[in-house]
């Protein structure tokens, strides 16, 4: 389970210069015959960073899974021939069976789980415990990146689910051109465009990670800071009159 805590610190965090690299690079012509890159997703305005220090959580998960790897591939056989089974599908069928075989692992929230308020689990842990939200997210990026599939296609995302009025992690995957959702609480592999529930905070993987906020926020932000600068000059002179 995602904390409100775990958003506070995202959102005190405001990337700047990476947002022109991002900018840059859309405008950018595509090569003849590529796929142009994705929209951000559910129509926010994404900033990119580099640091994944606000991200303890994650960057520790990589680090325990760097370190069990071997012993999870001995110890976990079905998911180890699973995975050996679907290298050779297309891209679609791999996502769809990477999505139904780990939403068949039932869901156990992290306090009654682990004993504590939130966990964020290897797939070893995953599949010898269940899991919630983001663990299925979790172990769905490790597997397609097991089977090959590029990083930099990747995301955790967490979103706020306005159905439910509650944070909630989900695997977004770029492919050709647009992102598609993998979500335990989704059957089918969904194209993010047609998503109208979630309310997209922020988004990471191995390397880099994305603030998302809704279109026009900056510059509402902006305004305000404006009028309020104006409103207290306004004050300052009318002070200065009254004193002289």
């Amino acid at each position: 389970m995602l904390t409100m805590q775990d958003q506070t610190a995202v959102r005190r965090l405001t990337p700047r210069l990476a947002a022109l690299a991002v900018a840059l690079v859309c405008l950018a012509p595509a090569a003849p015959g590529a796929v142009a890159a994705a929209s951000p997703v559910f129509g926010y305005t994404e900033t990119r960073k580099k640091d994944l220090k606000a991200f303890p959580k994650w960057t520790k998960t990589l680090d325990r899974y760097a370190r069990e790897k071997g012993k999870t591939r001995a110890e976990f056989k079905t998911w180890v021939s699973f995975l050996d089974g679907v290298k050779g599908e297309t891209d679609i069928r791999k996502l769809n069976k990477v999505n139904n075989f780990h939403n068949k692992t039932r869901y156990i929230m992290d306090p009654v789980n682990w004993g504590k308020k939130d966990y964020w689990a290897t797939p070893k842990e995953f599949f010898s415990r269940n899991g919630d939200c983001e663990d299925y997210a979790i172990s769905k990026y490790i597997s397609l990146r097991a089977i090959g599939w590029p990083k930099d296609k990747l995301r955790i995302l967490v979103v706020k689910d306005m159905n439910l009025q509650f944070p909630h992690a989900i695997l977004m995957v770029e492919h050709d051109g647009k992102w598609l959702i993998l979500d335990n609480q989704i059957t089918i592999v969904a194209d993010a465009a047609k998503i109208r529930h979630y309310k997209p905070i922020f988004s990471v993987n191995e390397i880099t990670w994305w603030r998302h906020t809704p279109k026009g926020a900056s510059k509402i932000r902006k305004g305000k800071r404006t009028k309020r600068r104006s409103r207290s000059k306004k004050r300052f002179k009318l002070t200065k009159r009254r004193k002289s």
